[in-house]
């Protein structure tokens, strides 16, 4: 069972050598790198028109910077195994502000959603840039992300199922027409090399995923279903599964993963999150595009937390405002830009559609597979 213990955090294939037999061998770019950008800005407005359209939401201003002491920076897993990038920041204070580069900005658009006065129904979007350092660099995982990070009000009757996959179809179909606009602006993309985007998203909870094959760890169930059905909602992503692992490590402070939800054969399921992951018919793996859920309530923060071992979050003032009822109930997610235009503009490398670092081993050896990344 080690391998499911490995499999639980820490994004990225992990070896080289793995890296290099999963990067295609024929894989010839369907746009250039110019074509590409054009595409890319044209679905990028197409996808933050979409969700303010369907959701309700308005672009604001998000930080890059944040104050450690606010405990609104984001700590993707629960293990500890990604830490952010810290420095003091404040010439001439005698205690230099403790800042830190944002890994996302989960816990910030919670509070925001108070700052920027929205009512039950609206929220907001944002254009949010990150650094996690702490990943390992392949195909489709880089130091730099960019992501919508949104975030939307809503009631205590809106903490449902039903709900949440309400608010996830909307997401697809934004998704879904973007890559419909995408073909048409460039009729390449529809080359019968690859199958069209999906229409329809099948949703799933992470039990009946574990179910269908219980002595596979996550990323090779992940891979099996996708397989079967091409785009998928995983629900219940956090809460531990019968084989006594959670599905993924997720943190115990913005999504709600131990709320019951659904009976299925007589057993509770948990959860009020999960993750859209669709099948990349160019690099022929599992490709993650967005983590989203119902936010944790005052209750279930201090139930969540207690299960981590990080009942001293507590004091920090993002958990306070929870604990007070000071920021409302709420909805959110993040969904990668980089990701998503990977996979609909059809690239076998997240380089072909942002520009970072990478590893001259991984640059080398794709560049004798025709892959070149933007530098």
């Amino acid at each position: 069972m080690a391998n499911k213990t490995a499999d639980l955090a820490g994004p990225g294939i992990g070896n080289y050598a793995d890296v290099e037999k999963i990067l295609p061998d024929d894989y010839k770019p369907l746009l250039n790198p110019m074509e590409r950008m054009k595409a890319l800005y044209a679905i990028k407005r197409w996808i933050e028109d979409g969700l303010a359209r369907e959701l309700n939401l308005q672009m604001v201003q998000v930080p890059l910077i944040v104050d450690r002491e606010s405990g609104v920076n984001d700590t993707l897993d629960r293990d500890g195994s990604r830490t952010p990038i810290e420095f003091p920041c404040g010439l001439g204070l005698e205690v230099p502000i403790k800042a830190q580069l944002v890994q996302a900005a989960t816990k910030w658009k919670r509070m925001a959603l108070k700052q920027f006065g929205c009512k039950v129904g609206e929220g907001i979007n944002t254009d949010m840039r990150a650094v996690r350092k702490d990943y390992f660099l392949d195909h489709d995982h880089s130091a730099y992300v960019d992501q919508w990070d949104w975030e939307r009000v809503i009631t205590q009757e809106n903490r449902n199922l039903d709900f949440l996959k309400a608010v996830v179809e909307k997401i697809w179909k934004v998704i879904y027409g973007a890559g419909k606009m995408a073909q048409e602006m460039f009729p390449q993309l529809g080359t019968d090399k690859y199958p069209p985007v999906p229409e329809e998203l099948k949703f799933l909870h992470a039990e009946e995923i574990l179910d269908m094959f219980p002595d596979l760890p996550r990323k090779q169930r992940e891979t099996r279903i996708l397989q079967k059905y091409p785009a998928v909602f995983i629900i219940g992503i956090g809460w531990t599964l019968k084989d006594g692992y959670p599905h993924e490590m997720r943190a115990a402070d913005y999504d709600d993963w131990v709320t019951e939800t659904v009976e299925k054969n007589g057993e509770m399921m948990h959860g009020l999150n999960g993750d859209i992951l669709v099948w990349n018919p160019v690099t022929k793996r599992r490709h993650e595009l967005t983590s989203m859920g119902i936010r944790v309530t005052k209750e279930t923060l201090k139930v969540q937390l207690k299960m981590s071992g990080q009942e001293d979050f507590l004091n920090l003032p993002y958990h306070q405002a929870i604990l007070h009822d000071e920021i409302p109930l709420s909805i959110g997610g993040g969904i990668g830009q980089s990701r998503t235009y990977m996979y609909l503009l059809r690239t076998a490398h997240l380089g072909e559609v942002s520009v970072s670092v990478w590893p001259v081993l991984l640059k080398e050896m794709c560049r004798k597979k025709n892959i070149y990344v933007l530098e």
